[in-house]
């Protein structure tokens, strides 16, 4: 197996701001899906993402290398997290359908067994960790296979309906600062952005 082509370039650590394992597993897993599905990294809106990632711990870097990989970025709206914790992301394109891609719990397991995570349990940050340390643990995920790391599920139910684009925009009352029509909302008669409504989101 040629996983040369699962190695992020530089500038890919450089976007990321430090190196860590997971972002070269997102990168991989990115590569796989669009492998499996049959297409190319996405230049423009017809392939979406959606992690099973959530917030506070760190292996979040896996959605970077997944944009990195497949150009489905959050600055296009095609990635959403699902906030459900898991080490897992469903690949869904249009066309080609959906599969579903997640980490093994043994490699997870294997993983662990790292100096690298000894630091990161103490709170210290990636880029404050010795090169050494960090580098062997990246190249051990090179070395790994794709069936030791991933377990891939095919998903032929899963739909997704995009939001239509718009380019339709007004300006609101109070603040006199655009707002895209999805967002306006109505006080007193007149079209008023999200803040100036008073709206608090729960």
């Amino acid at each position: 197996m040629d996983n040369k082509k699962f190695i992020p370039p530089d500038w890919a650590f450089e976007f990321h701001g430090h190196r860590c394992p997971f972002m070269p597993i997102g990168y991989r897993m990115g590569k796989l899906a669009l492998e499996y599905l049959g297409i190319e990294r996405e230049k423009d809106h017809g392939f979406f993402v959606f992690p099973e990632l959530g917030e506070g711990h760190p292996q979040t870097c896996m959605m970077d290398g997944i944009q990195i990989a497949t150009g489905a970025t959050y600055g296009k709206v095609l990635i959403a997290k699902t906030f459900y914790g898991k080490l897992a992301a469903t690949f869904y394109h249009q066309k080609k359908g959906a599969v579903r891609y997640s980490l093994r719990p043994e490699f997870v397991d294997a993983m662990g067994n790292f100096e690298f995570f000894a630091y990161r349990k103490k709170g210290i940050e990636p880029s404050e960790i010795p090169a050494a340390v960090v580098d062997e643990i990246i190249n051990w995920v090179y070395q790994q296979t794709n069936e030791l790391m991933f377990k891939v599920e095919p998903k032929p139910d899963f739909q997704y309906t995009p939001p239509k684009g718009s380019f339709n925009r007004t300006k609101c009352s109070l603040c006199g600062e655009y707002v895209f029509e999805r967002y306006v909302r109505m006080k007193d008669g007149k079209p008023v952005c999200i803040p100036c409504s008073g709206y608090e989101k729960k």
